[in-house]
């Protein structure tokens, strides 16, 4: 690898507002905001959602149920005789 090329890789606090939940994750994102967490200091970034606020990840999310071409086909001309 050729030096002074790649990011900086450090732990950093990610916190989901949605739900007000802080991650610690490592990564290479570059921010000047910092919290303390447990009497440790991490780089601090905000995200909106997360995998533990997304309806998708939490199982909350409504499926709604399509007819098929044919199904919605059948639907508007069932009441054309030919």
């Amino acid at each position: 690898m050729k030096p002074n090329i790649h990011p900086a890789y450090q732990q950093v606090a990610f916190h989901d507002t949605a739900i007000d939940k802080y991650f610690i994750v490592g990564s290479t994102i570059a921010t000047d905001r910092t919290i303390d967490i447990d009497g440790v200091t991490y780089p601090y970034y905000p995200i909106d959602v997360s995998s533990e606020s997304h309806p998708f990840y939490t199982g909350k999310q409504k499926l709604t149920k399509s007819d098929g071409r044919v199904a919605q086909f059948n639907r508007r001309f069932k009441n054309i005789v030919s």
